[in-house]
């Protein structure tokens, strides 16, 4: 019961500090505080939350994947090529784009795990696999798509979201079920927390790391899918810089870089708090090396935050041992 309160108490902060930035940026903006902007938003947020929802689930169980944002890139080259190209029916291109995702994640996962390679330098490498492929598969030229993949990213009914965002939603509520309800989620959580307690409890944790990160690189496929949707078009550039925003969102949420701690639906919070700082900035007319450094420095701050919150302070960072004291032992 306490857990859970607590919980609940962490998704109301987020919300709050989510309303503060859209207020702050309203008293600065006459534009900012519509429902057109709020419309907005959530038509363009469904990528990176599809891609923070996997991601959270690889920081929980201690991995990382910097590759997303060139495999979110080839996924979108296919949709293209099979589309523009081959003339495959859109749900066949679909399952080609997750496919593609599927791959990715599944390599990813049986190096890092089987191999015992650090899943950063794996998925450093699959990043420029992955942009390199994307290159040869559209020979470096964007396909221009039209409406064969526009659905997805349309708005439906009078509140103005788009099938992509409703979507987005629907994963976000499911995968928090599986990871705070389901075997398998507590599973995630205990990996994260103490891998080799798991192995002497005579769980073998290499299956379910494994999933994990396939289950990124579908996710990441379904990602593209909606890039795609939303431009009309597949560019062998898109995604570039989506691992950042994407840990930084996660991280924001409050998930562990440590591993062993997070939430999905944190994570999607984290994901409205960076679009209404980027949205926000723009209207305000704050120019890109602006939005830069302050998007970086909300991150250092999650994460000096998050460092504190787990007691890691006292071992890693002795300043912040003797500046907060005996709270940090």
């Amino acid at each position: 019961m306490i857990r859970k309160s607590s919980q609940l108490g962490e998704y109301a902060a987020m919300v709050v500090i989510w309303l503060g930035l859209f207020l702050l940026f309203g008293a600065f903006s006459d534009n900012f505080l519509t429902w057109r902007t709020l419309s907005t938003l959530a038509n363009r947020i469904p990528t990176l939350t599809v891609v923070a929802a996997g991601m959270t689930l690889v920081l929980i169980i201690g991995g990382i994947d910097l590759s997303v944002g060139s495999v979110l890139g080839l996924g979108g080259a296919v949709v293209g090529v099979t589309l523009v190209d081959w003339h495959w029916p859109f749900w066949a291109a679909v399952v080609a784009c997750l496919s593609v995702g599927l791959a990715a994640g599944t390599i990813n996962g049986f190096i890092s795990v089987l191999l015992g390679v650090p899943s950063f330098i794996v998925t450093l490498g699959m990043l420029e696999i992955a942009r390199g492929l994307a290159y040869l598969t559209t020979h470096s030229q964007t396909k221009y798509i039209g409406s064969a993949v526009e659905g997805f990213a349309r708005p439906i009914g009078g509140l103005g979201c788009s099938v992509a965002f409703l979507l987005a939603v629907a994963l976000i509520v499911i995968l928090q079920f599986v990871l705070s309800r389901s075997i398998f989620g507590r599973y995630l959580i205990a990996i994260g927390t103490n891998e080799q307690a798991v192995r002497l409890a005579g769980i073998n944790s290499r299956p379910a790391k494994i999933a994990v990160f396939a289950l990124l690189g579908v996710l990441t496929g379904l990602g593209a899918v909606f890039y795609t949707s939303r431009l009309g078009s597949s560019d062998p550039n898109a995604g570039v810089g989506l691992e950042l925003s994407a840990i930084a969102a996660v991280v924001i949420g409050g998930t562990s870089l440590m591993g062993g701690r997070g939430s999905v639906v944190s994570s999607f919070f984290g994901v409205l708090i960076i679009a209404t700082l980027e949205a926000g900035l723009a209207q305000v007319g704050a120019s890109e090396p602006v939005k830069r450094v302050v998007t970086g420095s909300v991150i250092v701050l999650a994460v000096i935050l998050d460092a504190w919150r787990h007691h890691l302070a006292g071992a890693k960072f002795p300043l912040l041992k003797r500046l907060f004291g005996p709270k940090l032992s």
